[in-house]
């Protein structure tokens, strides 16, 4: 089953990647989705400071995985934009079972290489209202759809 959130602000946007963050748990992996300004590193600062990660957070675009330490649990915050697909020397599917949380950005270029149990996180910009997103959220596994049941 799929959630569909509409967002009209950054605020909302980070309310909900707040919410989702109250449900997480070690090995969570978050696969987010959207187009180039949807507000997918806007989603993992939210989910960072709910983490009480004090650190900025940034798209690690150049640096492709940027790990922070600091909060409740690890935080892997992953930009595979860059690569082409192109990830077997990275060790990204290792990053799955170090008991953090895994939040990966623009993940749908990396499909053959997500862990079969994830949520997708789909952000679109919309085109009557540039502060507003339209957001789908796609469980893949009883525990995903338990925290979309308890969170959304």
């Amino acid at each position: 089953m799929d959630y569909k959130i509409t967002t009209y602000s950054e605020k909302e946007t980070i309310e909900l990647a707040q919410n989702i963050e109250s449900e997480k748990f070690p090995n969570m992996v978050i696969c987010l989705k959207g187009d180039l300004g949807s507000g997918k590193t806007v989603f993992t600062k939210g989910f960072a400071k709910a983490m009480e990660i004090n650190e900025d957070i940034t798209s690690p675009t150049f640096n492709i995985i940027k790990e922070y330490t600091s909060g409740e649990l690890p935080l892997y915050h992953m930009d595979v934009y860059r690569l082409d697909g192109k990830v077997e020397d990275l060790g990204i599917e290792e990053y799955y079972t170090r008991k953090g949380v895994t939040i990966i950005e623009w993940a749908d270029t990396i499909i053959d290489y997500l862990p079969e149990k994830r949520l997708d996180i789909k952000i679109k910009n919309s085109s009557d209202d540039e502060n507003k997103r339209i957001i789908v959220i796609t469980p893949h596994g009883r525990k995903y759809e338990e925290l979309c049941e308890a969170a959304l």
